[in-house]
């Protein structure tokens, strides 16, 4: 076998090593062998051998991606130490994110100075939350806070903890990647033993003299560009901090399919490694009429080698050592070792190399869209450009002519990427911009040569210069938003459906190569017959009669996708996060659109608090909702929205594909009485399916449950029940429990929430009867299917990882918070 071959083998044998550890419950320990010797396999024939070499590097892959896993679990916050209050020594230690009333950052742990000096028992890296403004008491967070600061904290932790929804962002396992093994806020001072104290302005370390000069260069971005709408843009391209971006940006950018230039983004650190490369060479070359000589010392080729991978690595630091741009600058390295050596021509061993590298140094690199995305492009332009002849020029080129031919070598890179990557993109996100080209045809130029070094030496140029050069990136951005709001504003901008299936995948995944292949290759548009499966992929969908049930996980909060054979009804849409986004964006709308469901024939919102109808607005602004019902009173922003809205009433009921649905409460005489709270007129809905039912009763309260109870006695009996106001003490009465006769409770909570749900005295009244207890805290989403009998789903169990806390799963009871401020996500 070629030694390219051997090369290429070995690489996605590693891959599928660490790629596949994931998807084990628990990080394997296993002995490394010997078995890539080269004559190991010496008497299996050539296929043999080939897949010999594939399992042990797939082994080793395993191997080191298991023991990296290993050393980063290590330091991990005991269970018992959740909730409770431990003062510590450290530096602030990134970019610190100020949000709507306090600020975000990560915290190197130094030294423990209570409840006990001697025991260690926290992790050596946070993630904290410094709240303020809540009360008097509470105001305490500084108005600024900088990178590399020493500080005395008192705080409150908890472990890694995130939503676990089908399709969702796994939010454990990136804090995991970046070294946090633990969560959690700032104590006030008036509430802990020890004061909040800054100890020194500045602790000179090489990260935090790194995250200081990151933070500078973001102040004085700021400072010109003040209330400017995509300053957040310009931060973003000049040091990588993407959080003061709006989500109605981000939107506009995705839905047109330039997301991925609105970062330090591969292409950028290329072209400024580009520059600097091509700097160096120009001054290295014509140095030999100078005194020095270096070309007679060093060729100019490997010293523009040597600057441009410095330059990358310089802004690669500035961008705050991200992993995406660490890829990025691996690759970059790869190129320019392979340069020093002498094997620059073969740039197939150069592209495999740097997935080794990158996988070696990172493995958890394979679980991201962005490895995936990153790699498959440089392969796609490799495949449609090297050793494909340009066309013959006849005589001397003129600049026309060699314009003409860098449009036509742009536009062919380009379409091979918009064709190319349709599999992959349709894999990962279940969608595809069709506007993409056009809007990349217009974004790719202006961000990368004009938006991008005017925002950089606008940053670091002394005043008058800094004013107008980022005054100018400003507009540049601003005129490609206008026109970029434009494109994805067209009724076909995005092309959505469901997630493949793997054989789906790879016959799309040939028929883009065949469509891809050199001039002269045969019947080349069979190719898009092979993409076919990707059209005609239907949503999956119960069978008539069926019915599904599945409660996503979005923390303290209640969101219940409904589904029928023809029909999907969403129940309450989780909590807003306020500036952070909501529950539709970050679970909802990613699962209906990994499922192909681009439409819902109803949404009811149960009442009118947050954690019911946060996620509302989002779900209704990017998929088409037919109706709404609610309780909500007719001022209400969900209701305004909404295509056709009407109020939720008892006795109110319809059947979809067999199955019926029936409103059991507000009543009128609820909705009459002006002083009940939202909770009070939660609309009850109870859906039966054959001999299976499930009740969903909001937030209903003890004297809603007695006037059910009086109403409609046994007509309340149901097979699942959803936890009447999340497993609040003021709620599941044992009359209400007795008249439903439930055989499964499902609470939708958050981890160690504020309010103590489920309360210990509410989950052992259900223990009692016998009812099996489900909680999306521990189990993630939960999925019901009604048939003959009810098939449950936890996600967190089919789906198991292992950096998710076993202990949790296997017990179903994680302890409570430790006091009624628990709530605080370091996110």
């Amino acid at each position: 076998m070629p030694s390219l071959a051997v090369l290429a083998v070995l690489v996605l044998a590693v891959i599928a090593g660490a790629w596949f550890l994931p998807r084990s419950l628990a990080v394997l320990h296993l002995r490394l062998v010997p078995c890539l010797a080269p004559n190991v396999f010496p008497a299996l024939e050539a296929p043999g051998r080939t897949i010999g070499m594939f399992i042990c590097g797939a082994a080793v892959g395993f191997s080191w991606a298991a023991g990296y896993a290993h050393l980063q679990m290590r330091e991990s916050l005991p269970a018992e130490w959740e909730g409770r209050d431990i003062t510590l020594v450290g530096t602030v230690a990134s970019l610190p994110n100020p949000f709507e009333r306090g600020v975000r950052f990560d915290f190197e742990v130094e030294r423990q100075v209570s409840p006990d000096r001697s025991v260690m028992v926290v992790p050596g890296r946070l993630a904290l939350s410094w709240h303020g403004g809540f009360s008097d008491d509470d105001a305490s967070a500084p108005a600024q806070l900088e990178p590399g600061e020493r500080w005395q904290l008192t705080v409150r932790l908890r472990r890694p903890h995130g939503n676990a929804n089908p399709h969702g962002f796994d939010y454990e396992v990136w804090l995991l990647e970046r070294g946090v093994r633990a969560t959690g806020y700032v104590r006030p001072d008036a509430r802990s033993m020890h004061k909040n104290l800054r100890l020194d302005a500045f602790v000179a370390r090489p990260g935090n003299i790194i995250e200081r000069s990151r933070s500078w260069l973001r102040e004085r971005i700021r400072r010109v560009l003040q209330d400017k709408p995509y300053a957040g843009v310009i931060v973003a391209l000049v040091i990588g901090d993407q959080r003061a971006i709006s989500q109605s940006d981000w939107e506009v950018f995705n839905r047109s399919g330039v997301g991925h230039l609105i970062s330090i983004s591969g292409l950028h650190i290329t072209m400024i490694a580009g520059l600097f490369a091509s700097a160096v060479h120009f001054l290295w070359r014509r140095s030999f009429f100078t005194r020095a000589a270096l070309p007679l010392i060093l060729p100019a080729q490997k010293a523009a080698a040597a600057g441009g991978v410095l330059a990358a690595f310089l802004y690669v630091l500035m961008a705050g050592f991200g992993v995406p741009a660490q890829r990025t600058l691996y690759m970059l390295t790869v190129v320019a070792a392979a340069l020093w050596l002498g094997r620059v021509a073969n740039v197939s061993a150069v592209l495999c190399a740097a997935l080794a590298v990158v996988v070696l140094i990172d493995p958890w690199a394979v679980l991201w869209p962005g490895f995936w995305l990153s790699f498959a492009a440089v392969a796609l332009i490799m495949f449609t450009t090297v050793g494909r002849a340009a066309p013959a020029s006849a005589g001397q080129e003129t600049w026309r002519a060699r314009l003409l031919q860098a449009v036509r070598g742009g536009t062919r890179v380009q379409y091979a990427i918009t064709v190319g990557l349709v599999p992959l993109t349709m894999l990962l996100f279940s969608q595809v911009s069709l506007v993409s080209p056009v809007a990349n045809a217009l974004a790719i130029p202006l961000i990368s040569f004009v938006v991008t070094p005017l925002a950089l030496m606008g940053s670091m140029l002394p005043a008058p210069f800094c004013q107008a050069m980022l005054l100018v990136a400003h507009a540049g951005v601003e005129l490609l938003a206008s026109l970029l709001t434009h494109l994805s504003a067209l009724p076909a901008a995005v092309w959505q459906a469901p997630r493949p299936s793997l054989p789906a995948f790879l016959a799309a995944l040939a028929g883009t190569l065949w469509l891809l292949a050199p001039a002269g290759w045969p019947l080349r548009w069979l190719g898009a017959v092979w993409l076919m499966p990707l059209a005609l992929t239907a949503p999956a969908r119960p069978e008539p009669g069926g019915l599904w049930v599945t409660a996503l996980d979005v923390g303290q909060g209640t969101a219940v996708l409904i589904e029928t054979h023809g029909r999907r009804l969403l129940y309450d849409t989780g909590p807003s996060f306020g500036t952070d986004g909501d529950a539709g964006e970050r679970a909802i709308l990613p699962y209906l659109r990994a499922r192909g469901i681009d439409r819902l024939d109803a949404m009811m919102v149960s009442h009118g608090d947050n954690d019911h109808t946060g996620g509302a607005l989002s779900v209704l602004s990017e998929i088409r909702v037919d109706r709404v019902s609610s309780s909500l009173p007719d001022e209400h922003q969900v209701v305004r929205r909404a295509k056709s809205h009407a109020r939720c009433r008892q006795g109110e009921s319809w059947t979809w594909d067999g199955v019926h649905f029936e409103l059991l409460y507000p009543s009128a005489g609820q909705y009459a009485r002006k002083k009940s709270k939202p909770n009070h007129r939660s609309c009850t809905l109870k859906i039966t399916a054959g001999s299976h039912s499930v009740l969903l009763p909001g937030d209903i309260e003890a004297p809603q449950e007695a006037e059910l109870v009086a109403g409609l006695g046994d007509k309340l009996a149901a097979t699942v029940l959803f936890a009447p106001h999340h497993g609040s003490g003021t709620s599941s009465t044992p009359a209400f429990l007795d008249a439903v006769r439930p055989e499964i409770v499902v609470f939708q909570l958050g981890y160690r929430n504020r309010y103590r749900h489920p309360k210990t005295e509410v989950w052992q009244r259900y223990a009692e009867r016998g009812v099996q207890r489900l909680r999306t805290d521990v189990s993630g989403a939960i999925s019901l299917r009604f048939g003959e009998q009810v098939e449950v789903g936890e996600y967190r169990v089919e789906h198991g990882r292992y950096w998710y806390n076993r202990q949790q799963v296997d017990t179903g009871m994680p302890p409570q918070a430790a006091s009624g401020e628990d709530s605080a996500d370091a996110r």
